[in-house]
């Protein structure tokens, strides 16, 4: 009788552990420029294959921009130099471009058409996870996706040459402990703060 009562309490806890895990398998961050304004969103939706990124979002100077996972779930405007560095649980140095491999707050450049959008950029972050773990993006508070003003070389140190930081998300567990799916949730939770 022991036995089975154990082994129930274990098969619960495994369910409610799985279940938790779920609600933090995808989420839309609001991306919010210098003003406090919304300009986009980016979609993060944990896969076999890592964590993809879809981001849309508009306002911004056409041509290319660094595109950067950062360490804290902050976006104090109007320079979000509150996000801290590049999220580097690895140790590894910054860019794509390098020999001895990137680190994982590193993605590909985004690139705004001519009247300032991006349209469904794509990326997968090969080493994240939304769930627990070493490399989770929300360990500790969480973390934040930054847009710079410039392209990202792919290799200088320590953040790729890419200029100023324009828009901020945050990437962070609500109030119930899971990700929110709708941006609007964490601007409320903006204003509140």
């Amino acid at each position: 009788m022991d036995f089975k009562k154990w082994f129930m309490i274990g098969f619960l806890a495994f369910i409610l552990i799985g279940c938790q895990n779920e609600s933090r398998s995808n989420a839309t961050v609001g991306l919010y420029n210098k003003d406090g304004d919304m300009i986009g969103t980016a979609k993060l939706t944990e896969t076999s294959t890592g964590v993809e990124v879809l981001v849309n979002a508009e306002g911004l100077e056409p041509g290319p921009h660094g595109f950067h996972l950062h360490e804290f779930p902050v976006c104090e405007g109007p320079d979000f130099t509150s996000a801290g560095n590049h999220f580097n649980p690895t140790g590894k140095v910054h860019g794509l471009m390098n020999t001895e491999g990137s680190h994982v707050g590193d993605m590909p450049n985004l690139e705004a058409d001519a009247s300032g959008k991006i349209v469904e950029a794509k990326a997968t972050l090969a080493e994240a996870t939304l769930l627990d773990g070493k490399n989770s993006l929300m360990k500790g508070e969480g973390t934040s996706l930054i847009i710079h003003e410039a392209i990202d070389d792919g290799f200088s140190q320590p953040a790729g040459e890419a200029g100023g930081r324009v828009a901020c998300g945050k990437i962070q567990l609500n109030d119930e402990g899971e990700m929110p799916t709708d941006p609007m949730e964490q601007k409320g939770k903006k204003e509140e703060e």
